[in-house]
């Protein structure tokens, strides 16, 4: 049994005020491995005087400091690869494979970030005015369960590189891996106070860094109604907010595709991290007139899935995080049921030959339609929803008649036309046959999926303010 009784503030381990323990679950087995001490409102609070303090001075540092810290940054958390690896298999159950990538990942943001800064220029002459992009200050950084110290790493190297001073507030549920993250980013050595990490329950430590004056920017992935209540708590005093939420992803599968290349990126999209991630392309448009032979191929493919053991390099889908979240899954799967869906493959209960451990069948509706709650709410399980159209124009309606707006994929043996079909569709990224990322490009969502844009320089500006400074000539 693992105790985590330590917050980080002011370059240091400590104590925290709060008292409240939280037990932490490997989801394979359904067992309690440890426990966490949560901070609290009095914790978060110091955590923001710490990085208030630090601001003046790191705020003024020049590009080539930041650079250096950031190769640190990254050198450090390589240094701890197969830890974070482990306890990421142990803590989220995730696939060796896929908690593999999410190492590298959560390191290589550090580079992406120094790069980023490498060309940027912080001041530009724009007519009679210069124009100074100055760091806004203390930012606030809320991070979710499904990749932990991926956003922690990605959100934290931004806001080092713009110059902002950091409170991150992780998920209570991945407290091994951010235990193991926040060790990284001690032995990079930075400037004390420059980040401060308080474990802590959304509505008590997230509640004060949306709400406390001296936050000047709150950046969020999770829920869209989470999200919505941090931008009504930041309102009262002008928070600037960057909001990665919720999604419900189309992937259009267009009647020129070749359904052999075609069901693997289905696959790929909608069960990535096993199905619990905001860009799962889980409403997958098909032609009606070829919908019986894609069901028949989509069939056999998720059959022959590997569900299992997240050590074994042949598992493609682990289990789902918490107790919790798995019967959220299988109430959707339930609801699809009783709305009159078709379970065309998996549906209700974990996997035959699985007695415990919060795995859930890797399952595909057919006969959904776009009003059905299945193809309207996101699930983040390993769920898709086979939905049918009869023309291109009918699919792309389909596609946008969503609150969300994340990401989408389109599917076609003919590249002009699948542009052409993107071009339309109303999401921050789209993909074209395949599962891609391009991590200097900007993300983030239109509608309810979000506000503003990470990665990149979109990413970079969001913890900036442009200063015009205007002389008599």
């Amino acid at each position: 049994m693992r105790i985590i009784d330590k917050i980080y503030i002011d370059g240091s381990f400590v104590a925290p005020h709060g008292e409240e323990l939280f037990d932490l679950f490997n989801p394979a087995k359904g067992e309690v491995i440890g426990k966490v001490r949560l901070g609290d409102a009095e914790d978060a609070r110091r955590a923001i005087a710490a990085a208030k303090r630090a601001f003046p001075s790191f705020s003024q540092t020049s590009k080539e400091e930041r650079i250096a810290l950031l190769t640190r940054l990254h050198d450090s958390v390589l240094a701890k690869a197969e830890a974070l690896t482990e306890a990421t298999i142990e803590e989220y159950g995730a696939p060796v494979s896929r908690a593999s990538w999410a190492t590298r990942y959560a390191a290589d943001c550090f580079l992406n970030a120094a790069k980023t800064l490498e060309h940027y220029e912080f001041t530009r002459r724009i007519g009679s005015a210069e124009v100074l992009m100055e760091p806004l200050g203390v930012v606030g950084l809320i991070t979710p369960w499904n990749n932990d110290y991926g956003f922690i790493c990605n959100k934290l190297a931004t806001a080092i590189a713009a110059g902002c001073t950091a409170v991150i507030k992780p998920s209570e549920m991945s407290a091994l891996q951010t235990q193991i993250l926040t060790e990284c980013l001690h032995d990079a050595g930075l400037p004390a106070d420059v980040f401060n990490i308080v474990n802590g329950r959304g509505d008590v430590v997230g509640a004060e860094l949306s709400s406390h004056p001296d936050i000047a920017k709150i950046s969020f992935t999770g829920s869209t109604a989470v999200g919505k209540a941090i931008l009504r708590a930041g309102a009262e005093t002008m928070k600037r907010v960057t909001l990665e939420l919720g999604g419900k992803s189309p992937t259009l599968v267009l009647d020129d595709a070749d359904f052999a290349e075609a069901i693997p990126h289905v696959i790929a999209a909608g069960f990535a991290n096993s199905g619990q991630a905001c860009i799962a392309g889980t409403r997958v448009l098909v032609p009606e007139s070829r919908a019986a032979e894609f069901n028949a191929m989509l069939k056999a493919a998720v059959e022959n899935i590997k569900v299992g053991d997240p050590r074994d390099p042949a598992t493609a889908i682990g289990p789902i995080v918490s107790q919790k979240q798995y019967e959220r899954v299988q109430r959707y799967i339930q609801l699809g049921i009783q709305d009159g869906a078709t379970v065309l493959v998996g549906g209700e209960g974990r996997p035959d030959d699985m007695e415990s451990g919060y795995f859930v069948k890797p399952t595909a509706f057919t006969d959904v339609t776009n009003d059905m709650t299945i193809a309207r709410e996101e699930i983040f399980g390993p769920v898709l929803c086979v939905l049918t159209y009869r023309s291109e124009e009918e699919a792309i309606s389909i596609a946008n008649d969503t609150v969300y707006g994340l990401q989408a994929y389109v599917i076609s043996s003919d590249p002009g036309r699948a542009r052409a079909v993107a071009s339309r569709i109303v999401a921050g990224r789209v993909m074209i046959n395949g599962f891609h990322n391009e991590p200097m490009a900007p993300f983030g969502g239109f509608k309810q999926s979000g506000i503003g844009r990470e990665y990149g320089v979109f990413g970079l500006e969001a913890y900036l303010e442009p200063k015009s400074v205007i002389a008599a000539t």
